[in-house]
């Protein structure tokens, strides 16, 4: 949920008016300074901060303002050797710069006084702690979801007023048994406030939260309205509810005025329905948004939402949206690694940018869904999520893996749960987001048998939990399937591409084997630098494939043919209910795990054979040739399978040209058949097709043109004609 009512705009600093409620927003320029005591408040400062925005662009520059070893990557070293096995693994890892915390001051004045006056911070870490002129407000631990401060006594309502707030330089700040982030392939950790600052000024009683859950049969939401009485006195108010259409602003439905008295101090949570008649719903391919105003009389807020229901059903292991089939096809952003990118610099706040890499390529690579993948992204992304139509798989930052040797997590149960309910309060109304994730790839029972049972019935939408490598937690959760076939070949085992061929596409899922609804969210093991060079994963996978004399460029080429291909597979034997590949969006530099596939990060500009295979290979029409040979005999007659999906709801019918091509680009061999399929069905058709006697390099070509088509699904091999 956005609390309060808050919409974030990047780098402006203003003030908006929403009836009684006023938000001063305090993003923009602030200053900045260091310290290694908790307590050592700076009397000078000569830094100055983009907020939001993290640590490192401060000018004038910090010195190792992100070196920081957490705890997991250093057992990651030590696995491979190369640190000490004695390398201490106690607390949240080891801090490689001389400070502890960072302190950020920014003045402001308010231009009315209200009885009531809270700081929202959006989020920031390692940690946050307060001051206003001079008094301390409090202390917040969570890293990913928003904290509040109530300033009502500590703020001159006629003068200016001097905030300090003071965040942890890195993890180690904070106890081990807390979540500052955890991940075995980050090696950089930067604090920072890394979304919008506001105050608050309202009137008591004020709104504190609010949650807008849909439900399509009837097309109805249930709003629940936290209530609280600031004040020394008693207060009486009415409270209301009015839906209107985001876009045009046109009434949808308004609920029944309610009488309420609050004591001082006190907090009531109300709970009641409102009937949406003709609701327009929610989706990927139409987007419609309302909004819900409510008011007090002495607040007012309003929640952007969107009416759709989202589960998954295991005995169909199917994903539904708003009541249909939902096939789910998409990628990954890990954007706390992509902060430590050489060129993220304030990429992530600008909105361009954003709205570039959330909207206009999502929809030119066929993705209806991302997976946010061990760290939250600013307010502003979800809005966008929500404006432009894409799924999110919503993952708090936990990746622990299973404990071996040395390394453990102990985490502080009761911490998690307040922090779990925190961060889906920060994001229950936004549409986009559909799965909750506890966790990526660990194996610990305390999420499966205290957290998620404890926060569940927060949210009223009733979103699914996936639990990763852990037993589901509840009937219908998912799983996730992480089936890396070219890992092997770090070890010497290179897998072979020729095996796809009689792979059933089941994936490898044993660590939990439910037959629940399975989700494909990671996939491939063969990353590459932006310039073709491996990875610190993935050195020894194209010295196997490929050799040591390899250029970036074959690399390249390789990595999104094969990519390409792989995706086919997985969506071509309808074993899961999405397929997400990994990953769009991460860091990239020399001695990172992984990387994403832009050439350009700062223009966005894709590798062109990622963006050309794998776009073909996400289009609702898949297409998949099941041939990985890399040799054909000339002068025969040879038969080929070819699988077809159709994630529509309509039929898909049309023809199915199967060719191979010269390099000159002309076909010198083709058979043509027709293909119809069922909604969201799947066929396989077997070609026959006479191999010419000519010797070279050719493409075999699967190319699916449907009736009424925007265009032809291809799939594609490179193979070499070769005579006995």
């Amino acid at each position: 949920m956005r609390p309060l009512g808050f919409f974030v705009v990047f780098f402006l600093t203003s003030i908006s008016t929403l009836a009684e409620r006023i938000t001063v927003l305090l993003d923009g320029e602030w200053q900045i300074e260091d310290s290694v005591d908790a307590d050592a408040v700076p009397r000078n400062w000569t830094h100055h901060v983009p907020v939001p925005g993290l640590a490192n662009l401060a000018q004038p520059a910090f010195v190792d303002v992100d070196r920081f070893d957490g705890k997991e990557v250093l057992w990651n070293r030590i696995r491979r050797k190369v640190i000490p096995a004695s390398t201490s693994l106690e607390g949240q890892g080891i801090s490689r710069q001389s400070r502890n915390y960072f302190w950020y001051a920014k003045s402001f004045r308010v231009p009315a006084s209200k009885q009531v006056a809270l700081l929202r911070i959006g989020k920031a870490q390692f940690g946050t702690a307060v001051w206003l002129n001079g008094k301390k407000l409090g202390e917040y631990a969570g890293c990913f979801s928003a904290s509040y401060f109530d300033l009502t006594q500590a703020m001159d309502w006629s003068g200016e007023n001097r905030l300090i707030v003071r965040i942890g330089a890195h993890p180690a700040v904070l106890p081990e048994s807390y979540p500052a982030g955890s991940d075995f392939e980050k090696n950089l950790w930067t604090p920072g406030i890394y979304d919008s600052v506001s105050v608050l000024l309202m009137d008591n009683p004020v709104i504190e939260t609010i949650q807008a859950a849909p439900a399509i049969t009837p097309p109805q939401i249930t709003v629940q309205t936290k209530l609280k009485n600031y004040g020394a006195a008693p207060a009486t108010t009415t409270l209301r509810h009015q839906v209107k259409a985001w876009k045009g602003g046109q009434r949808a439905g308004q609920s029944m005025p309610q009488k309420i008295s609050l004591k001082p101090g006190e907090e009531k949570t109300l709970t009641e329905t409102i009937p949406i008649p003709g609701a327009r719903l929610w989706s990927p391919e139409d987007p419609f948004l309302y909004v819900l105003d409510s008011s007090t009389g002495g607040d007012t807020v309003s929640t952007r939402f969107g009416v759709r229901e989202f589960r998954f059903d295991t005995p169909t292991k199917r994903a539904y949206l708003n009541g249909k089939v939902y096939f789910l096809r998409g990628s990954n952003i890990t954007l706390h690694r992509f902060f430590e990118d050489p060129d993220a610099g304030s990429l992530t706040w600008n909105e361009t940018w954003v709205r570039k890499l959330l909207s206009e390529i999502p929809k030119k690579m066929n993705w209806n869904m991302f997976r946010f993948c061990i760290g939250p992204v600013p307010d502003k992304w979800l809005d966008i999520a929500d404006e432009t139509g894409l799924l999110i798989q919503n993952e708090f930052f936990i990746w622990t893996g299973r404990a071996s040797g040395n390394y453990k997590r102990q985490w502080d149960a009761d911490e998690l749960i307040r922090q779990y309910g925190d961060w889906m309060r920060d994001n229950w109304n936004h549409a986009s987001v559909v799965i909750w994730d506890a966790n990526n790839e660990s194996y610990d029972p305390v999420f499966g048998e205290k957290v998620i049972p404890a926060v569940r019935d927060l949210d009223l939408s009733h979103r699914p939990w996936e639990n990763s490598y852990n037993p589901p937690a509840g009937p219908d959760d998912p799983v996730e399937d992480h089936p890396y076939l070219f890992s092997s070949g770090r070890t010497g085992n290179p897998f072979q591409v020729t095996s796809l061929e009689n792979m059933s596409g089941s994936g490898r899922n044993t660590v939990t084997p439910s037959g629940h609804a399975m989700v494909l969210n990671e996939y491939g093991w063969l990353w590459l630098l932006r310039d073709g060079t491996p990875t610190v994963l993935t050195e020894r996978v194209y010295e196997h494939l490929l050799g040591k004399t390899a250029t970036g460029q074959e690399r390249l080429a390789l990595n999104g043919y094969l990519l390409g291909g792989l995706t086919e597979f997985w969506r071509a034997h309808r074993n899961y209910a999405g397929v997400l590949h990994f990953v769009y969006l991460t860091s990239c530099y020399e001695g990172a795990y992984t990387c994403d596939h832009f050439s350009d990060v700062k223009s966005l500009t894709m590798d062109p054979t990622f963006a050309d295979y794998a776009g073909e290979a996400f289009k609702p029409l898949g297409v998949y040739l099941n041939f990985w040979q890399p040799n054909l005999k000339t002068g025969v007659e040879r038969r080929f399978t070819v699988m077809m999906v159709n994630d529509s709801n309509e039929p898909a019918r049309g023809n199915l040209v199967l060719t191979l091509d010269n390099e000159g680009g002309e076909a010198v061999a083709r058979v043509e058949r027709k293909f119809s399929i069922q909604p969201l069905g799947q066929e396989t058709l077997l070609l026959d097709l006479k191999i010419p006697d000519v010797a070279g390099s050719f493409l075999l070509k699967a190319a699916a043109h449907a009736v009424n088509g925007s265009g032809p699904t291809l799939s594609r091999r490179r193979v070499s004609l070769q005579r006995e």
